[in-house]
């Protein structure tokens, strides 16, 4: 409450400060949504009209027959398909993994706890490229090559996701655990029935950035998938941008429908990612 009373009074005694920073930050993102912009252009255009100068923003004749031929150019239903399957699950997984390893890390404490703790987290710092081979012989004598499955026991465990999940464990007081651990409820449904239901920033947090991390994963598709009915839609626009080289209206509309479902998942739950962010870093 006194820090928003500071606020206003900021405000009101700086008004051009604060005026100057949101028109510095209007700007910037202006900057920023240009490239998209021009990427939903060239999508409704022909090839010889992509690169035109003076760029025409809204087309004459908008060509919305791109959207419909890049279905039939490549299998890009197929590929789509592949990238939900493995982002929702693999965005599930390191939920309720994360999550529930960072309950234990936060509220319970055993033997050894803090030493797994900074043991596990210290694998954020190791460079993927740097274990990347040893993964795909292990994937390889497991029989999971060239498999979804590859990918998904792969990437449903996160270093990331348990640190920022602890962190937000630790803000919530131990008295509501104690309250409950002393109705009788095991820490299992402490966990499910209180822990969970007060975690919804920190989760939105987390799904916002494994959702988004998986959907545009490049270099793990392309080393574990090698059928062509596997891949996943960042391979298909590669594979399609190789084929069509200079179909830049095709690539543009492939691209667009690519950032369809990360946008949809981000606006969804874009009201609790800064709130997410910010609740991570404090400590009750």
């Amino acid at each position: 409450m006194l820090a928003e009373k500071n606020q206003i009074l900021l405000r009101t005694k700086h008004p051009w400060y604060y005026t100057a920073l949101y028109l510095l930050l209007i700007v910037m993102c202006f900057i920023m949504l240009i490239p998209f912009a021009w990427m939903l252009s060239s999508s409704l255009k022909l090839n010889r009209d992509v690169f035109t100068f003076p760029m025409k923003w809204i087309p004459e004749n908008p060509r919305w027959k791109n959207y419909s031929d890049i279905w039939t150019k490549i299998p890009l239903g197929t590929f789509i398909l592949n990238t939900v399957k493995l982002s929702v699950i693999v965005t599930f997984l390191q939920l309720l993994s994360s999550s529930f390893a960072a309950y234990a890390f936060a509220k319970l404490r055993f033997p050894g706890c803090r030493i797994l703790f900074l043991g596990y987290i210290a694998t954020i710092a190791v460079p993927w490229q740097a274990y990347m081979v040893p993964q795909f012989i292990l994937m390889r004598a497991m029989g999971l090559n060239n498999t979804h499955m590859a990918i998904i026991c792969l990437q449903a465990f996160s270093a990331f996701g348990v640190f920022m999940m602890k962190q937000f464990y630790e803000s919530i007081p131990n008295e509501l655990r104690e309250a409950a651990w002393i109705d009788g409820l095991s820490e299992y449904s402490i966990w499910l029935r209180i822990m969970l239901p007060l975690s919804k920033p920190a989760l939105s947090t987390l799904t916002i950035i494994t959702f988004v991390n998986t959907w545009n994963d490049f270099l793990g598709p392309m080393i574990y998938l090698t059928r062509t009915e596997l891949k996943t839609i960042q391979i298909g626009l590669r594979m399609f941008i190789s084929q069509y080289s200079s179909e830049y209206g095709l690539i543009m509309a492939a691209s667009v429908v690519a950032l369809i479902p990360v946008l949809f998942i981000f606006l969804s739950l874009q009201r609790y990612f800064v709130q997410g962010i910010a609740s991570t870093g404090i400590k009750g």
